[in-house]
């Protein structure tokens, strides 16, 4: 529902297009009648916002991994599937690639029934697998990490593969993004976006310079709603022990001008520039384990996760910090602490930017493009071995 989503939706289609192939996107949240999509759009942007012990209350008793009670898939499925069907049959579509776990449901049912003609390839986006992501008509999950792949093996018996994170090039290092490039024509194009970048972020560096002279600057993610708990206590920190606090607002123009007051902070709107911008920081301190973070961890900053907004967002801040991707600091002192040591150049700089950049590996548009031309054959309990779930 966030803009995450969309980013990586967005990055997708790029690079199957740039392999020639034709391809599309939409919002399964569009796809359902009478608004529904809004609704629930809104419902879960203010629950965040406003009410997070609700979301975490639904986040536990619904979507948490394990087992457990979860919203069955046959309303969505029956209030979307014929639109889905119909922009599948319009667009000649031979895959289907949810990014969103709504999406995963309504593929996964209309698959395990033979109600969709053609495989789909659920891109898992978080670290935590949570219950909603899983559905065994899938024909394949891709995981970012192998740990997250073990999930949906465990979970639900169903095939996986590990992609890692889906980023625009620029966010990339220029080496590994060269090393990843197919022809030289998208290695050039690449080169270019990465000159782009890096001249952006000059223009970040002189207006950090200029804000907060020495001071290494932060950057503290708030997501594309603007949602946090006690950042102006965590801006006020920071700025008081020496770091230039650079806080991404996003949409919320009411958060941006209460913490442009705070003096020694700089608060930020809607970035449209975030590889100058990343690549202008010493670190990042998240609360979502989201596209921001992995997109930081391409870009060579370290991560912090601090205060993690609930339910999936705290999960995949602890998860991320488990497998050695990122720090999590518990408290402030823990949060000053972590980025002393990560915004100083040294080993555990070193380390952390190593093992951010390692999680990058496949390409997800070409691990589904495997997928086109099988034959659609529907996932059966018999081809999979187990028992499909009837949640009807």
């Amino acid at each position: 529902m966030g803009a995450g989503h969309d980013t990586v939706a967005a990055e997708l289609v790029r690079r199957a297009r740039q392999r020639g192939a034709d391809a599309v996107t939409a919002d399964v949240l569009d796809l359902l009648p009478y608004r529904l999509g809004a609704g629930l759009r809104h419902f879960y942007r203010g629950s965040v916002r406003h009410f997070p012990w609700a979301y975490a209350a639904l986040y536990r008793l619904f979507l948490r991994p394990g087992t457990g009670p979860r919203p069955g898939d046959t309303a969505l499925a029956r209030l979307a599937g014929d639109r889905l069907r119909d922009l599948v049959e319009r667009t000649g579509a031979e895959v289907v690639v949810p990014v969103f776990h709504v999406g995963a449901q309504m593929t996964g049912h209309l698959r395990a029934r033979g109600e969709l003609p053609v495989p789909s390839a659920v891109l898992v986006i978080d670290f935590v697998v949570h219950r909603q992501w899983l559905h065994p008509g899938n024909d394949l999950n891709l995981c970012l990490t192998e740990d997250a792949a073990r999930q949906v093996r465990e979970g639900i018996g169903a095939p996986a593969a590990v992609c890692g994170p889906v980023v625009a090039p620029e966010f990339l290092a220029q080496a590994q993004a060269q090393a990843e490039a197919e022809t030289q024509a998208q290695a050039e194009a690449e080169t270019d976006a990465k000159a782009a970048a890096e001249g952006e972020a000059e223009g970040w560096r002189r207006l950090f310079e200029r804000h907060a002279p020495g001071r290494p600057p932060v950057l503290l993610s708030s997501g594309a709603w603007g949602v946090a708990s006690r950042l102006d206590t965590t801006v006020r920190l920071l700025a008081g022990h020496g770091f230039l606090p650079v806080v991404l607002c996003g949409a919320n123009e009411r958060l941006r001008r209460e913490l442009s007051g705070v003096p020694g902070a700089l608060a930020l709107g809607w970035v449209t520039g975030m590889p100058g911008l990343l690549r202008a920081a010493r670190a990042l301190v998240d609360n979502a384990a989201g596209q921001t973070a992995v997109q930081a961890l391409a870009a060579g900053l370290p991560v912090v996760g601090h205060r993690p907004i609930p339910g999936h967002g705290a999960d995949g801040v602890r998860r991320m910090a488990a497998l050695g991707l990122t720090e999590a600091a518990a408290d402030g002192p823990a949060l000053l602490s972590a980025l002393r040591r990560l915004t100083a150049d040294g080993p555990p700089r070193r380390e952390r930017i190593a093992a951010g950049r390692a999680l990058f590996r496949d390409d997800p548009v070409a691990l589904a493009l495997s997928l086109a031309g099988d034959g659609g054959e529907p996932v059966t309990p018999e081809s999979r071995g187990h028992p499909v779930e009837d949640r009807n």
